[in-house]
């Protein structure tokens, strides 16, 4: 199963190709997508993504993780985030958002079981 191109991107909106659904931030996976919903971890820009924000697209068994900060960047990642992935074996893509989606879309084109989770505003 591959992980779907995400078709466009702009401030608080995203589109992920073959769903009908436009999110502000959203969570992909080979075969799948879904909104991003902060309120399930509690999330906030600081500390910011939580190895809880991601367990659900580590369990779709993937290769690498994209993680998009934002379009300014405001989303933080804290070191126990990143640790996290790689004591589960996971290449890890910290990025700011625009190019968040460009490093996924070329790796999901390249048939690499990626994932990613993204945040299209600040």
């Amino acid at each position: 199963m591959s992980s779907p191109e995400i078709a466009s991107l702009s401030w608080g909106q995203m589109k992920v190709k073959g769903c009908s659904t436009t999110y502000k931030d959203c969570k992909v996976w080979p075969g799948g997508s879904r909104t991003w919903d902060w309120r399930e971890t509690g999330t906030n820009h600081s500390p910011g993504v939580q190895p809880a924000d991601l367990e659900e697209v580590v369990k779709k068994g993937v290769k690498t993780v994209v993680i998009g900060r934002g379009m300014s960047e405001a989303l933080q990642v804290p070191s126990s985030t990143v640790e996290y992935l790689k004591k589960n074996g996971i290449d890890v893509l910290v990025l700011q958002t625009e190019k968040a989606v460009e490093e996924y879309n070329a790796l999901a084109a390249q048939g690499v079981k990626v994932g990613g989770v993204f945040h299209s505003t600040c």
